[in-house]
């Protein structure tokens, strides 16, 4: 309208403010149009909605979006957004957990920093990502660490990380890392 108004209250009643469909889906054409015409045919590809109701994110979701040649994020406020927004995008629902935010901004923070890491350059050592926390096949958590001194208050670094033996450190590592998974909790395997 005249007052630029992106936000209305819902209709059926209830608390709160819903995001209109005509500002945000037009934003959203208007970013793709801008660099590639045809690329308004294929929105959905390129878009996530942060919202409770997502898929959960995980580090596998976070490599698919990665995989992505461009990624809108749209971020919630109030209520939400009036549902139209998606029947039109038919944006990638994803939800950063079981919570609820006061608005998406923190969501598509959380989004940005796991894909931008994946992303050749961003990280000063390659290795880091591909062997971060529940990134390869098994997708593990990372096992405990240690760096100096070696003994401190009387906790010493495990023998076999002082070895050398690179095969035996990499078991090692592999077994720590096995447990943290699996053997304290499962709240941490993707189901």
């Amino acid at each position: 309208g005249t007052h630029r108004q992106v936000d209305d209250r819902p209709y059926g009643g209830g608390p709160g403010m819903l995001l209109m469909p005509g500002p945000v889906v037009d934003c959203v054409e208007s970013l793709c149009t801008e660099n590639d015409p045809a690329e308004t045919n294929d929105l959905s590809s390129s878009i996530a909605m942060l919202t409770p109701s997502g898929r959960p994110l995980t580090q596998q979701v976070v490599e698919e979006l990665a995989e992505r040649r461009r990624l809108i994020l749209l971020c919630g406020r109030y209520e939400g957004f009036d549902q139209r927004i998606c029947d039109t995008l038919k944006p990638d629902l994803i939800s950063v957990g079981n919570y609820v935010l006061s608005g998406g901004e923190v969501a598509a923070m959380v989004i940005i920093d796991a894909v931008a890491r994946l992303i050749p350059g961003v990280l000063g050592d390659s290795r880091s990502a591909v062997d971060d926390s529940f990134s390869g096949t098994e997708r593990l958590i990372e096992g405990p660490q240690y760096t100096r001194p070696r003994e401190y208050r009387g906790l010493r670094v495990p023998d076999v990380l002082l070895t050398g033996d690179h095969q035996r450190i990499a078991d090692w590592r592999k077994a720590q890392a096995t447990h943290a998974t699996h053997g304290q909790t499962n709240n941490h395997t993707e189901k």
